[in-house]
């Protein structure tokens, strides 16, 4: 008796695991382009670039005087679009890292000048 239950139950079990064998297993696929990939790896560049002018030391220190957390900046950075990432990097590069050092000594020397010529100093000695 033990056997004759043992065999259907074989039976069942190889029967039920062939109709399941028989079933379509479906997936995705997709050629991914070129223009495509190009647009992962200049997204992960940007994204990159963008997180080491946000890593220096002056930087997360201003951050921090506005009250802006390290692991935010992190967590709003990787939620930017490439747009955005691009846009952001574009700013960051235009900015002055301390200042225009040649506007400032063109303004000395063009305020000594001024001086020099009034009769206000005399820097330039005569000979």
């Amino acid at each position: 008796m033990v056997t004759v239950f043992t065999n259907r139950l074989i039976a069942c079990i190889l029967s039920i695991s062939l109709l399941g064998a028989g079933l379509p297993a479906t997936s995705l696929a997709g050629v991914i382009g070129t223009q495509a990939q190009i647009q992962l790896e200049q997204g992960a560049d940007l994204r990159a670039r963008v997180d080491a002018i946000l890593s220096r030391a002056q930087v997360k220190d201003q951050l921090l005087a506005y009250g802006v957390e390290p692991a935010e900046v992190q967590g709003r950075l990787a939620a930017l679009t490439a747009a955005e990432l691009r846009m952001l990097e574009e700013q960051l590069a235009e900015l002055p890292a301390g200042g225009d050092a040649l506007a400032v000594i063109g303004v000395v020397f063009l305020v000594l000048l001024i001086l020099e010529l009034v009769g206000v100093t005399d820097i330039f000695k005569r000979l």
